[in-house]
């Protein structure tokens, strides 16, 4: 059960989200991927531990999508088997004074993954063509000549060995909505919910356009975008999953032998 492929978007593809189902769970059911994701937990730990120890890449996982799409839900499940000293979690907020004085990209690039280490951006330098083309924060010239620049800054990473993964949680607004409540009425979510997250509701038009052209245009060869439809949280779990494990197989990472003959190694009583 290799689902992950049919939501990889190819290079040039004319991406509309409004015509794709985020209700969708196309090749599985539920109790099959439930099941699944114990086994791909533990292989996925494995092979970032032989990650860690071949040192010849990394691994930048990029998760994008609207409030309460899941991208945290996403870290908590698909990671759960990784061992944290091969991996970081990375949340991008409002820019600081410091990060304003720089290109868009600078904060960025310092957070990204050294060789042997897995990064999960939750929420990226993709919020720079995504919340400031929806507020107006930047001229028009200046967030639509960020594609370009994103995707010369993603093919520099990939040439360094870090590889690429982008995901796009879509969720539909029903679901949102739902979970946004859900939210509201939970002691451990409410204290650090944001009111501005049900304002941003108005803007749903803007951020589906939005992120319709990033991904479109961004979507490459080096660094593909996959849209995951979100709303069914283990069908959201099992794609990750899965397109992760594949690219890190992909790269037969083989850890080095170690320094001294293990045939010939006595440890005493």
């Amino acid at each position: 059960m290799n689902l992950h492929s049919r939501h990889q978007i190819a290079p040039d593809s004319d991406v509309r989200l409004d015509d794709l189902d985020p209700g969708a769970t196309p090749g599985a059911t539920r109790e099959e991927g439930e099941q699944a994701l114990p086994d791909l937990n533990e292989k996925l730990g494995r092979l970032v531990q032989e990650l860690w120890a071949d040192q010849r890449f990394a691994l930048l996982v990029v998760l994008q999508g609207m409030d309460a799409s899941g991208k945290d839900g996403t870290v908590r499940k698909v990671f759960s088997g990784v061992n944290p000293l091969g991996c970081r979690v990375f949340s991008f907020k409002r820019p600081t004074p410091e990060e304003s004085g720089h290109d868009f990209l600078w904060r960025v690039h310092a957070r990204c993954p050294r060789r042997g280490e897995v990064v999960v951006f939750n929420r990226s330098h993709y919020e720079d063509v995504g919340i400031v083309r929806v507020h107006d924060l930047v001229p028009r010239k200046v967030w639509s000549a960020r594609f370009e620049q994103i995707n010369d800054f993603e093919k520099l990473l990939h040439a360094s060995g870090t590889r690429i993964l982008k995901f796009f949680l879509h969720i539909s607004r029903a679901e949102q909505k739902q979970r946004l409540l859900e939210r509201i009425h939970d002691p451990l979510k409410a204290w650090k919910m944001e009111l501005g997250d049900i304002e941003e509701r108005a803007h749903w038009p803007a951020y589906m356009k939005a992120y319709s052209e990033a991904i479109s245009r961004c979507s490459t060869r080096h660094a593909p975008w996959y849209i995951v439809p979100a709303d069914k949280k283990w069908y959201r779990n099992l794609i990750v999953a899965q397109a992760i494990i594949h690219e890190l197989q992909s790269l037969q990472l083989r850890p080095p032998p170690p320094h001294f003959d293990p045939a010939a190694v006595r440890v005493p009583d």
